[in-house]
């Protein structure tokens, strides 16, 4: 089974933001780090930002809001200014700044394990990862999350990523 080309291209750019930005292997793996990418967008790295509903404003392939950077503590641009006016769409937009944003936030909601067990199975993984980059590192442990598209693309990919043999 070969891998589509875009699932390759966003392996390539998470591993790379990865080791740019000294990714912690025991939190977000690169690996799982594209796979939320590709569930979250299709890890379409030229989206700008955008208002799919009122209240909603997403930027990036990781489809960040402004609540979320926040929480992972404003991460920007080198010599940006976090309180300058687009720092948050600046970095939201950037790959590498993005992917520093996410791992940060899982850092932050992962340390606690009763809150970050998203799924109950009695460890802390990149599927949890995947309920809190989508669900929100407050109560990520809704799960009707596994009958939405963005759970069947990033399972797809994950199963993919594990060498899993779709059942059938």
């Amino acid at each position: 089974m070969s891998l589509p080309k875009s699932v390759l291209v966003t392996f390539a750019l998470a591993l790379v933001a990865c080791v740019v930005y000294g990714q912690n292997q025991s939190q977000v793996s690169s690996s799982c780090m594209g796979c939320i990418c590709e569930a979250s967008s299709n890890c379409n790295t030229t989206l700008g930002c955008s208002t799919p509903y009122p209240g909603g404003y997403f930027c990036g392939a990781f489809l960040i809001s402004f609540p979320y950077w926040t929480d992972a503590g404003k991460p920007v641009l080198q010599n940006d200014d976090p309180e300058k006016k687009g720092a948050f769409e600046n970095c939201a937009i950037d790959l590498y700044c993005a992917a520093e944003t996410l791992r940060r936030y899982m850092k932050k909601f992962s340390s606690n394990h009763n809150r970050a067990d998203c799924n109950d199975d009695g460890v802390i993984d990149c599927v949890d990862f995947a309920y809190m980059h989508h669900l929100g590192g407050y109560g990520c442990n809704d799960p009707s999350i596994v009958t939405t598209d963005y759970y069947t693309k990033f399972q797809t990919c994950w199963n993919v990523v594990n060498g899993a043999q779709p059942s059938g």
